[in-house]
């Protein structure tokens, strides 16, 4: 979340932000259920420039309605304290009394300037992260910026697969049969699929806890509003969660949100920092407003199992955190050996909550592209402020929010994917790549069973 105080010192650094990011006060593309849930008092406003205006009004009514309250309260407590001295001398106070009785009444009516702290909070909730000054500009996906290539694209001397029609035709991959159990966009995994996908995941975690310097934590994959709110799925982005009807709970859409709520409301110690954790979770997602994109195969499914990796660090060492976090995600793909490239991308593609991202997109044979396996962000303190997490440099230092980041180390299914494609035969069998044979009992190829 946005500091009221930073918005007030610099609104115009925020109006420009905002334009830089598109984003827009009533967005055509958001669903009914996401609109009953914006703040009636954004549809007010006609631009950004006065939603900012806006809020800074708001904010300066508060702070005079607080200050009457302070003022009316320090002339309260000096009644009270007269009257007590009147009566302990059993002296006339009914005068004092009425006055007392009419400061409390100007204070209930001034509400401690809560209405207009409730207002500022709901509008706060739906502004987006501030992008950092390195972020390159621009509206969409379009103008991301490539960085930088790893690994050369295999030339096939046959014709390439799909990962969907590799993984039917070895009977791997079973579309037809999770459709029936659950719907579209689900997989069931059968055999070498299946051990596959569990190979990955201990691969991953295995590096980076043994060589990369990660705790692995094993996260609840349901969570409450709160914690949703706090990494920022909440409320703008209710609609893509599942929810459950009886317990007010959400299956998570990534591990950042139940790891980086584990020190939710916590006062962190600077010497701790950073701490790093890294998850192992299958993760849910409604997909809203995909459809029609990627719906053939897992690149785009409603089920996914992902290993994420998060940081806490100290504001000035998060952006040289943000660079290891991601090489530690690129570590995974070239021990794999499939070619990637990286992407910063442009303020108009960036996620709700991070401030600078750079997305790992691993090289697709079949679509003669390359797609997303990871982003990497640096959220700085929006999350923590949102999620109340500080730290304190030294025993007598002031609590300090926090930064947070974290990336996708990687994605199960589109690494899977990957191999199977760049890995794939022209008799259709798939070649294991060497760094996973020791975990797949020395196994070679994934041929029909």
């Amino acid at each position: 979340m946005l500091n009221i105080k930073f918005i007030k010192e610099n609104p115009e650094v925020v109006k420009e932000a905002l334009g830089n990011r598109n984003f827009k006060l009533n967005p055509d593309e958001n669903s009914d259920e996401v609109k009953e849930n914006l703040p009636k008092l954004m549809y007010e406003f006609s631009a950004i420039s006065a939603l900012i205006d806006g809020l800074i009004s708001l904010e300066s009514s508060r702070l005079k309605v607080r200050q009457l309250f302070e003022d009316n309260k320090a002339k309260l407590n000096k009644i009270n304290k007269e009257i007590g001295q009147k009566k302990s001398k059993k002296e006339d106070a009914s005068s004092l009394m009425w006055d007392a009785k009419e400061i409390k009444a100007r204070m209930d009516m001034l509400d401690d300037g809560g209405e207009s702290q409730k207002k500022i909070d709901n509008l706060l909730k739906f502004l987006p992260n501030i992008p950092h000054s390195s972020v390159p500009l621009g509206k969409d996906e379009t103008e991301n910026v490539e960085l930088r290539k790893w690994g050369t694209a295999r030339d096939f001397d046959f014709k390439i697969k799909p990962h969907e029609e590799l993984g039917t035709d070895l009977g791997i991959l079973d579309f037809e049969r999770s459709a029936k159990i659950s719907g579209s966009r689900f997989v069931v995994l059968w055999g070498a699929a299946a051990r596959l996908e569990r190979v990955l995941i201990s691969f991953m975690l295995d590096i980076q806890t043994k060589e990369s310097g990660y705790k692995e934590v094993y996260p609840p994959y349901l969570v409450n509003a709160a914690s949703a709110f706090g990494t920022g799925q909440l409320p703008k982005f209710e609609e893509d969660l599942y929810k459950t009807k009886l317990d007010d709970m959400y299956l998570i859409s990534t591990a950042e949100i139940s790891v980086t709520n584990l020190h939710a409301g916590e006062i962190l110690a600077g010497n701790d920092l950073p701490i790093k954790y890294c998850a192992y979770s299958t993760c849910f997602r409604r997909e809203a407003g995909s459809y029609g994109k990627d719906t053939k195969g897992m690149l785009r499914v409603h089920q996914f199992n992902k290993v994420e990796l998060v940081k806490f660090t100290k504001p000035e060492e998060s952006y040289d955190e943000l660079e290891k976090l991601l090489s530690d995600a690129e570590r995974i793909l070239q021990l794999l050996e499939l070619p990637y490239r990286v992407v910063a991308l442009c303020s108009g593609d960036l996620g709700f909550s991070a401030a600078k991202t750079y997305d790992i997109e691993v090289w697709l044979p079949s679509q003669n592209q390359y797609r997303e396996v990871s982003s990497c962000s640096n959220f700085e303190g929006f999350q923590a402020r949102r999620a109340k997490i500080r730290f304190k440099r030294d025993n007598k230092s002031k609590p300090e929010f926090i930064h947070t980041l974290n990336g996708s180390g990687l994605a199960i299914g589109r690494t899977m994917i990957a191999i199977m494609e760049n890995y794939q035969n022209e008799d259709g069998s798939i070649t294991i790549p060497k760094v996973l044979r020791k975990y797949l009992d020395g196994l070679e190829k994934i041929e029909r069973e």
